[in-house]
This record gives structure tokens, C-alpha cells and sequence, in this order.
């Protein structure tokens, strides 16, 4: 295969990727999928593409691989910790999720604004699945301290010191936070202990 021809896959994977997922591939899956021997390899035929204006890049940013004309469309989050979506599970402190990230997750910068506060939470469980978030997703969340009924929140439990994930609803002198499992039961619990902490607005699904 020619050096042009590996460059027209790599560029067509490229925009293949951007299309799917919503956000640019790193190197490693550019290699990967196109068959190069290398990043090195790989690294070489993205210069000549750049070189040509077919793509831009950020050498300080990852996943900063774009198409021009395509604009530049994902942002990176912190990651800031576990989620349970079953039962709740422990984590170290209250303000735990405003420490610093795990790891940073890049999304469709179409999905928020930049002027929005957001987060992520890797997910543990299996009690929202039939709200397709599933044991090991990725959900994106808004800062936030209240939401509507039947939003997806993290919630912390005070008197737990436990987080979870859970659907909400307010009821008279309590707070219903509810699974999207059939096989598992409410949460209930009094208004005054449960702080939300976020609201879902976004899930990358684990592949």
C-alpha cells in the first residue's frame, strides 16, 4: 500500500471515528485500525496530512486530532471517581468528587457548554440498565444541588456517608430514589439526608 493510500485510510478513519463516537481518536487507535506498523509510523503520515491541511493538531492536547473544517469537537472532564447504580457504596468524604480527577474523559463538546460545570463518574452496578447506563460506563454529570422528579442524579446519602445513582422523586416527607431494574427495590429516604450532587447528562457506554 502507498503512502497516500494509508494516508486516504487513516483520513477516512479519522472522520469515520469523529462521526461515531463525536470526538477525535487518540494515535494509538489511528495505528491500530489503519494497520501501521507503529505510532512512529503512524505519527509520520499524520505530519504529511497536517503538512497538506488536511488535518489539524494540538501537540499539547490529546485526542486534538481534527479535520479541517470539522472545528474542534470534544472537550475534556474530570474524572473524578465511582458512581454506584445498586446499592450505595462508600466513598472517602462528602466533598469527595471535587477533589482532584482520576483521569480526564473527552466528550462532543456539542453535549455541554463551556460555560457548564461538569464531571465524571465511572459507574458500578447494574441498577440503571434499563436506563442504558450499564456496570462500567462512563455517566457525565452537571454540578448541580436540586433537579426536576425523574432526573438521573448522584445522590450522597449523609447519614450513609454513601453515594448513588439513582433516579429522583420527591414524596410527601420523603425522597424516592429509584432504580431503572426492575429486580431492585427504592431508596427512601428523608429530605434532609440526601445532597445531590449532579445530574446525568450524558453516558459514554463501555464498548
Amino acid at each position: 500500500m502507498s503512502a497516500s493510500e494509508k494516508q486516504a485510510r487513516i483520513l477516512n478513519f479519522i472522520r469515520d471515528f469523529i462521526d461515531t463516537r463525536g470526538y477525535p481518536s487518540a494515535v494509538s487507535e489511528i495505528q491500530e485500525s489503519c494497520g501501521l506498523s507503529s505510532k512512529s509510523v503512524a505519527e509520520y503520515h499524520l505530519r504529511a496530512l497536517e503538512r497538506e491541511g488536511k488535518i489539524r493538531r494540538d501537540a499539547e492536547t490529546a485526542r486534538a486530532i481534527e479535520l479541517s473544517g470539522m472545528g474542534r469537537r470534544a472537550r475534556s472532564i474530570p474524572l473524578l471517581g465511582t458512581i454506584a447504580a445498586g446499592e450505595p457504596i462508600p466513598v472517602p468524604t462528602a466533598d469527595t468528587w471535587q477533589a482532584a480527577p482520576q483521569d480526564v474523559v473527552d466528550v462532543p463538546a456539542d453535549l455541554i457548554s463551556s460555560a457548564e460545570q461538569v464531571f465524571a463518574l465511572r459507574v458500578k452496578g447494574t441498577s440503571m440498565t434499563d436506563a442504558l447506563v450499564d456496570d462500567g460506563d462512563v455517566v457525565i454529570l452537571q454540578v448541580v444541588n436540586t433537579a426536576d422528579d425523574g432526573a438521573m442524579v448522584a445522590a450522597w446519602l449523609t447519614d450513609k456517608q454513601e453515594a448513588t445513582l439513582k433516579r429522583l422523586y420527591r414524596e410527601p416527607g420523603r425522597v424516592r430514589l429509584q432504580p431503572a431494574n426492575q429486580s431492585m427495590a427504592a431508596i427512601y429516604v428523608h429530605p434532609n439526608k440526601v445532597v445531590i450532587q449532579g445530574k446525568v447528562i450524558g453516558v459514554i457506554r463501555k464498548l
